[in-house]
């Protein structure tokens, strides 16, 4: 199995700006979030599941996962985001897997949004980078990008672990406070240090 990074932190933290800088560089990239958007997309398997379980009101009427819905419901109903976890997970994870299997880049960073909170794949990485800001740039930034609203995000940032304990479980943390250029410097930092561990490992 190649030499992996579990990339994680909490929303509007800027896991995907980072994840991108590392493909930039060569680092493999796989992350859940594409992968459960492709395994729900219309027509797919996964999604008849959900239709099963959630019934018809959670789909659109070109027969897609009506997300927003979804998004709603699971973070407000501890048990039906248990049940949509249970559906997706191990879909999820079974593609990561594959995806582990056939790559050939030097290490890979799996990105994973939940991944301290879940532990799914602890038994895959060999370490754990968080990406992190403070909370007050976690609301703009996600407000800014997305259609949600303050509340809406606060509770989406209330399901998640606490900036504090993630940075207490990170091997290693990117502090995503400052500019680009910052960033991608921190980026290159970690990506030498993690083909150097990739080599030693092989």
């Amino acid at each position: 199995m190649p030499y992996a990074v579990g990339l994680t932190g909490g929303i509007g933290c800027g896991k995907s700006s980072a994840a991108q800088l590392f493909a930039e560089l060569g680092a493999g990239v796989i992350d859940t979030d594409v992968i459960a958007h492709q395994l729900t997309q219309t027509g797919s398997p996964a999604l008849k599941t959900i239709r099963d379980e959630f019934g018809p009101d959670y789909l659109l009427p070109d027969g897609s996962l009506d997300r927003a819905r979804m998004r709603r419901l699971i973070f407000s109903d501890d048990a039906a985001k248990a049940r949509l976890e249970a559906i997706l997970h191990p879909l999820v994870k079974q593609r990561v897997l594959g995806e582990m299997e056939t790559s050939d880049a030097p290490y890979l960073l799996i990105v994973v949004p939940l991944l301290l909170e879940t532990g799914n794949y602890g038994d895959v990485v060999c370490r754990v980078l968080a990406v992190d800001c403070d909370e007050r740039q976690q609301l703009q930034r996600t407000m800014a990008r997305s259609a949600l609203s303050a509340a809406e995000v606060s509770a989406i940032m209330s399901k998640q672990l606490s900036r504090q304990a993630r940075l207490k479980e990170a091997d290693d943390v990117i502090h995503n406070t400052g500019s680009p250029e910052d960033l991608r410097r921190q980026v290159e930092s970690l990506h030498r240090q993690y083909l150097q561990w990739a080599r030693n490992a092989g």
